[in-house]
């Protein structure tokens, strides 16, 4: 069985892709915008001033956003 907060974690954020999507399909943000957060979460992450501990993980996390910044996950593409 895999490790509840692995589920947690893929779950969360097939829950935000989702909505991400559903907000440029809606025209509620265009797609700069969307960027824009993705771009706010992994700086955040970046950033982040943590026990040395944490680290390697906030920096994991940030090289996964910003792979799907560039992988256009967060928008649709015709």
């Amino acid at each position: 069985m895999p490790d509840p907060k692995d589920l947690s974690g893929m779950a969360a954020l097939s829950i935000c892709e989702a909505l991400l999507l559903a907000m440029n399909d809606h025209a509620i943000l265009p797609e700069h915008e969307i960027v824009g957060v993705l771009r706010d979460a992994a700086a955040s992450h970046e950033n982040a001033v943590n026990p040395e501990s944490d680290r390697e993980m906030h920096s994991a996390v940030a090289k996964l956003i910003n792979r799907i910044i560039a992988g256009g996950n967060s928008v649709r593409r015709p």
